[in-house]
């Protein structure tokens, strides 16, 4: 897989593009106190977005992929919230948090669409390994042994 392949990938380009975003017009607005807390997890959670979306690309096999996306709308979630904090705090201008809410509502979009995509196409499915499962028999969790500990601590 190369960075040519994502680049055809419209929802990575969006989230990836939405990061630079935040990195180029939130981080420099929030104050210097914020700069091990909040800017911390604004470039975490935004970077994740286009990280995630990118991890799922690459394992071909769409329920890994689906995962992978919904860990990266989880992501968006949580930078929409950091976003709405800084607002709220008044960090960031309401025309800046309008800004970044509507793209992160298009790129929400997206996510579900590439994600609906994903399950109707079912791509990977017929990858080697794809459809074995391992499962293994529970161990019973009562055994006589217990039984019979549990008659003896009765009887003092």
């Amino acid at each position: 897989m190369s960075v040519e392949g994502l680049k055809r990938l419209q929802v990575w380009v969006r989230a990836k593009d939405f990061a630079l975003k935040i990195y180029k017009e939130v981080l420099p607005m929030l104050p210097s106190e914020e700069k091990w807390n909040l800017n911390q997890q604004l470039r975490r959670s935004s970077l994740s977005i286009s990280a995630n979306s990118a991890e799922g690309y690459g394992r071909f096999y769409y329920q890994d992929n689906v995962r992978f996306c919904y860990i990266a709308r989880g992501s968006l979630d949580e930078t929409l919230s950091h976003l709405t904090f800084a607002f709220e705090m008044k960090f960031i201008l309401e025309e800046t948090y309008k800004h970044f809410q509507k793209e992160g509502d298009e790129i929400d979009k997206m996510l579900n669409g590439y994600i609906g995509y994903l399950k109707k196409s079912k791509q990977g499915i017929n990858e080697p390994g794809a459809n074995l499962a391992i499962s293994e028999e529970a161990p019973a969790y009562i055994t006589d042994t217990f039984e019979a500990s549990s008659e003896d601590t009765t009887a003092l």
